[in-house]
């Protein structure tokens, strides 16, 4: 399961599947050296984006594609 307190790049790497969701939400920086030091909850917030729904929607992505988080 994703949480808000995760960083964005251990989301990325643990659940490559996501990738696409967070960048069409908003967080074009999954990628950046940022990624590596900052939550969800505080990149979500960077780019004014609400981190409670984008945590649904990662977990969303997560079970319908059968992962098991």
């Amino acid at each position: 399961m994703i949480t808000k307190d995760m960083l964005i790049a251990e989301v990325v790497e643990k659940y490559p599947q996501v990738v696409q969701t967070m960048m069409m939400s908003g967080m074009g920086c999954v990628h950046c050296a940022i990624a590596h030091g900052e939550s969800l909850a505080d990149g979500a917030m960077a780019h004014g984006i609400d981190p409670d729904a984008l945590v649904n929607a990662l977990n969303d992505v997560l079970k319908a594609t059968g992962v098991n988080a």
